[in-house]
């Protein structure tokens, strides 16, 4: 699909006249002989570039993807919900939230395209964790009652606990009690807090006022050997047992699409989406307006990429690590929160407003 996509978009920008500034400042002969070196090597449009990036970019690539995927994400594997129930929810919000890309796209025009965006980025900022906390309290309200009743906490020594999070790591390399503790928790998507324990000490998994102490594995020829997997498969029988006991679900209860539990859910993502509309709706006339003719294309796609394919591409993977390291489902939302507070500084005390800037103006 991605190939015929291609296909039509060569085709669509095959079909597209320059720009009259353009196509203006090509006759005069003025167009940049080197624009790579112009829009980087110089300190006044490096400086532009960069600030585009940090002030504008990055806080609307982590805004968005939060929205989009990063929801969609927290629903399935940390919430638990139906994957087919959990992608129609999101595609319903998208659908609902989408006219709004307009409407701030054309209120932006009216009042400014920097009070937008930087609105957007402090919102994502200040909502996040209420707005997660409120998806849970929806789409799983069974765990979020174990989770205030009963909260699971790990007693480890924190020099036996490895990264959870590594994505080449094998089920053998984990064989400490704390890695088995841990594994096993985050393979049943169950949060936790973390206690440092004695040097030492087997690590305990703590569910209400029960406790249990996870076993240490052997490896024999690339495998456990049988004692170390039976007591790996007992405490795992163990846990999962007082995880039920506490109210921990193995996984969301089914949610009706005529029901007021499945609109409210989607009400809660339509507030996300209307965060990415925000930021999106006016960053393209707000990037062309904030370069000059000459080097625009060139200037204005680094930031754009850079922002949307690195600040916002790595979320689901820097989220989950974050996640995955921490133990608490709510911690990878740190990254865009910290990321769009520093696009609402940046942005709010260097990046100049642009709706009023003539771009057909050779240079501004």
């Amino acid at each position: 699909m991605s190939f015929f996509l291609l296909i039509v978009s060569i085709w669509i920008r095959l079909s597209l006249n320059e720009t009259p500034a353009f196509k203006r400042m090509k006759e005069e002969g003025k167009t940049s002989k080197a624009p790579l070196t112009e829009s980087f090597g110089q300190w006044g449009n490096g400086k532009i570039v960069l600030l585009a990036l940090l002030g504008l970019t990055a806080g609307q690539g982590v805004v968005w993807y939060t929205g989009q995927f990063y929801a969609l994400f927290f629903l399935t594997a940390q919430l638990k919900v139906d994957a087919t129930t959990a992608q129609l929810m999101i595609g319903a919000s998208l659908l609902i939230g989408t006219p709004f890309f307009i409407v701030f796209g054309t209120l932006s025009d009216k009042i400014g395209r920097k009070p937008i965006i930087m609105a957007g980025c402090l919102l994502a900022a200040l909502t996040f964790f209420p707005l997660f906390h409120a998806l849970t309290d929806a789409a799983n309200p069974d765990l979020a009652a174990a989770q205030a009743k009963n909260k699971v906490v790990v007693h480890a020594d924190p020099a036996q606990c490895s990264f959870q999070g590594n994505p080449v790591a094998r089920e053998i390399d984990f064989k400490d009690s704390c890695d088995i503790a841990k594994r096993f928790l985050a393979q049943s998507s169950v949060s936790y807090d973390n206690v440092d324990a004695p040097a030492g000490t087997p690590a305990s998994i703590t569910i209400g006022d029960k406790s249990i102490t996870a076993p240490s594995a052997n490896v024999v020829n690339q495998k456990f050997d049988a004692d170390s997997a039976a007591k790996i498969a007992a405490f795992k029988k163990e846990a999962g047992g007082d995880l039920a006991a506490a109210g921990y679900p193995s996984k969301a209860k089914p949610i009706d699409f005529m029901s007021g539990q499945w609109w409210t859910i989607v009400g809660i993502l339509w507030i996300l989406v209307i965060f990415v509309t925000m930021v999106y709706g006016p960053i393209a006339a707000m990037l062309v307006e904030l370069f000059p003719t000459r080097i625009r294309y060139t200037s204005m796609s680094l930031p754009y990429h850079i922002g949307n394919g690195w600040f916002g591409g790595l979320l689901p993977t820097t989220a989950f690590a974050i996640v995955a390291s921490t133990g608490n489902m709510y911690n990878g939302l740190w990254y865009p929160i910290v990321i769009a507070a520093m696009t609402f500084i940046i942005g709010t005390l260097f990046i100049r407003e642009t709706k009023d800037v003539d771009i057909y103006a050779h240079d501004h």
